[in-house]
C-alpha cells in the first residue's frame, strides 16, 4: 500500500465535534469512502452519551499523561462520572465469584475448596447449559432454569405470581430497554412516536431515542420537592408533545438516576393511573432497587403496586428492568440483567422475542450472576453468613457515603444538594458567577461543562455536567457518583471544596 499516494492523508486526534475523535492513524481521503459524515445515518449524528463523552475522553488522556510523567497539580484521576462500583474499589461478593469460578473451570467443583452450596449451584447451572459448558449458546431469552429463579425472586419481592416465560435475561438492563424501545419505531398518522423520559434522565434514554428516530418527550422532576414526579407536569409534557408526535410510552427511573430519589407508593399509583388514562406503555427502570438509604424511604416495584390497585388499572403494559451491575453486586462487566414483561399482547411479545433471538443470547457468565442474585444463599446454607455480611457492609458503606457527599456539598457556597435517598449518585445544583458564564460562552461550552472541565484539569476529578442529563433552563448541575471508597471520597470532597472556593474567587473579581 502506497502511503505517499495523494489519495491518503495523515490524521492525528482531530476533533470532529465535542465527543467524537479521529484516532492517530492514516486514512483515505473522504471522497473515497463509502460511508461519510454526509451519508451516515443521521440518527447516529444526533446521538450523544454524556456519561462517556468529551470529559471522560479527556480524563483518559490525562491518565496517560500522568503515566508518562507529566507534571499536574494532582497525582491521579478520580472517575466520579460513572456507576462502576468495582472500578472504584468495591470488593466483589464472594458467593457470586465462587459460582462463576466453578462454572468457568468445572474441575474446581471437585478440587476447589469451595462451600458445598457453591458447588451444587455450579453443577445445576452447568447442567442447564448445552454440553455442560458455559461456552455454549443458551436460549436467546436466557437459560430456563435461571428465568424460573428470577420469577421466584419477583414473587418473593412482590407477593404476586410471576410467569417465568415473561422473564427475559439480557446483557445488562440497557440491552433489554433498547429492545423494548425498538417496538415503538413507527410513524402513525404521519407523526413519529414519542417516549416520555424524566429530566434529568439517564443518557441511555436520550441516546437510544435519537438512535431509533423516536421523539424525546421530557418531563421535569421537581427539584424543590426532592426530585418528585408531579402528575400535572406529566400532563403538561404529554399535551405539549402530542401536537408533534404520538406519545406512546412513559419511562420512570426508580430509584432515580442521576437524582437519587425514591418514589413513594402513592406516587407510583398515580403514575400507573396516568399511564392507564393515556394508554401508555410503562418502562419501569428499577435497577437500583437494592440501593435505598434514607430513613422513611422504601422501594416499591411498579409490578407490585399495579397488582395491588387492581382493575381497571392493572391492565397497562409494563416492562420492568433489573441488573447485576448495580445494587450490592456492582458486577458491571459481567453484563447480566433481566426484564419482566406484563400484559403485553402475546403476538407483540412473540415478535419482541424474535427480535431478541437475532442477538443469539446474553453472556452465560452474566446469566450465572443473575442466578446468584435471584437465588442468593439461604439461612443455614454454608455461604449465607458471608454473603449477608458482605451485602450489608456494601449497602451500609454506600449509605454513609451518600450522607457524606450531601453534607459536604450543602456546606459549599452556592450549592444545594437534595438527600440521596437511593441509587448511587448525587446531582447537586450550583450557582456560577456571570464572569464564569461569559468565559464559558467564549469557549463555546455550556457553563456547567466549562466548570467540569476546569475541575478535571485542575484537580483530576471527573464528573458529568448536568446538561448531559437535562436540567431546567438557567440551572446548573453535575452528577457525581457516591462510589469512591470512604477515604478516597473524603479526599475528593476536600479537593472539590478547595477548587470551588478558588474558582468562585477567580470569576467573582
Amino acid at each position: 500500500m502506497d502511503f505517499n499516494n495523494s489519495s491518503y492523508k495523515e490524521c492525528s486526534s482531530k476533533n470532529l465535534d465535542d465527543d467524537v475523535k479521529l484516532p492517530s492513524c492514516t486514512v483515505r481521503t473522504m471522497a473515497s469512502k463509502a460511508i461519510t459524515i454526509d451519508n451516515i445515518n443521521p440518527n447516529i449524528l444526533k446521538l450523544e452519551y454524556a456519561v462517556r463523552g468529551p470529559l471522560v475522553i479527556r480524563a483518559a488522556e490525562i491518565e496517560k499523561e500522568l503515566e508518562k510523567g507529566a507534571q499536574k497539580p494532582f497525582k491521579r484521576v478520580i472517575k466520579a462520572n460513572i456507576g462502576d462500583a468495582h472500578a472504584m474499589g468495591q470488593t466483589p461478593i464472594t458467593f457470586i465469584r465462587q459460582v462463576i469460578s466453578c462454572v468457568t473451570s468445572p474441575e474446581l467443583i471437585e478440587k476447589g475448596d469451595y462451600p458445598e452450596d457453591v458447588k451444587q449451584r455450579a453443577r445445576e447451572i452447568l447442567g442447564a447449559c448445552g454440553g455442560n459448558s458455559v461456552g455454549s449458546y443458551t436460549s436467546s431469552h436466557g437459560i430456563e432454569y435461571i428465568r424460573r429463579h428470577v420469577a421466584e425472586y419477583i414473587e418473593r419481592r412482590d407477593g404476586y405470581p410471576a410467569n417465568w416465560e415473561d422473564i427475559c435475561l439480557s446483557s445488562g438492563a440497557s440491552t433489554a430497554i433498547k429492545n423494548c424501545l425498538q417496538l415503538l419505531c413507527n410513524n402513525i398518522g404521519g407523526k413519529p412516536s414519542g417516549v416520555m423520559i424524566p429530566i434529568p434522565q439517564y443518557p441511555l434514554y436520550s441516546a437510544s431515542l435519537a438512535e431509533y428516530g423516536l421523539e424525546q418527550v421530557g418531563y421535569y422532576l421537581d427539584e424543590d420537592h426532592q426530585w418528585g414526579l408531579d402528575i400535572e407536569e406529566l400532563e403538561r409534557a404529554l399535551a405539549d408533545a402530542s401536537k408533534n408526535c404520538n406519545v406512546r410510552a412513559l419511562v420512570v427511573i426508580n430509584p432515580g438516576n442521576p437524582t437519587g430519589q425514591v418514589l413513594t407508593r402513592d406516587n407510583i399509583e398515580s403514575i400507573i393511573k396516568f399511564a392507564h388514562k393515556h394508554k401508555l406503555f410503562l418502562f419501569a427502570d428499577e435497577v437500583y432497587q437494592d440501593n435505598v438509604y434514607a430513613e422513611g424511604s422504601k422501594f416499591f416495584s411498579f409490578k407490585k403496586v399495579l397488582r395491588e390497585i387492581g382493575s381497571p388499572f392493572d391492565d397497562i403494559e409494563l416492562a420492568s428492568f433489573m441488573t447485576v451491575s448495580k445494587g450490592y453486586m456492582g458486577e458491571c462487566g459481567l453484563r447480566g440483567g433481566w426484564m419482566e414483561l406484563v400484559n403485553l399482547d402475546p403476538h407483540v411479545q412473540a415478535h419482541l422475542y424474535k427480535c431478541i433471538s437475532a442477538m443469539l443470547c446474553p453472556s452465560t457468565l452474566g446469566q450465572t450472576a443473575v442466578d446468584c442474585v435471584a437465588r442468593p444463599p439461604l439461612p443455614g446454607e454454608p455461604s449465607y453468613e458471608l454473603w449477608i455480611r458482605e451485602k450489608t457492609a456494601v449497602l451500609d458503606s454506600l449509605n454513609k457515603r451518600a450522607k457524606m457527599i450531601v453534607d459536604t456539598f450543602n456546606q459549599m457556597e452556592g450549592f444545594k444538594c437534595n438527600i440521596v435517598q437511593g441509587a448511587m449518585y448525587a446531582f447537586p445544583r450550583f450557582e456560577l458567577p456571570p464572569k464564569a458564564i461569559k468565559a464559558a460562552a467564549a469557549e463555546g461550552k455550556t457553563p456547567d461543562t466549562f466548570y467540569a472541565f476546569r475541575l478535571l484539569e485542575e484537580t483530576g476529578i471527573c464528573v458529568v455536567p448536568g446538561s448531559g442529563f437535562g436540567q431546567r433552563p438557567g440551572t446548573y448541575h453535575f452528577r457525581t457518583t457516591i462510589l469512591p471508597q470512604p477515604e478516597l471520597l473524603k479526599e475528593m470532597l476536600d479537593i472539590f471544596q478547595a477548587f470551588h472556593k478558588k474558582f468562585t474567587a477567580e470569576f467573582s473579581n
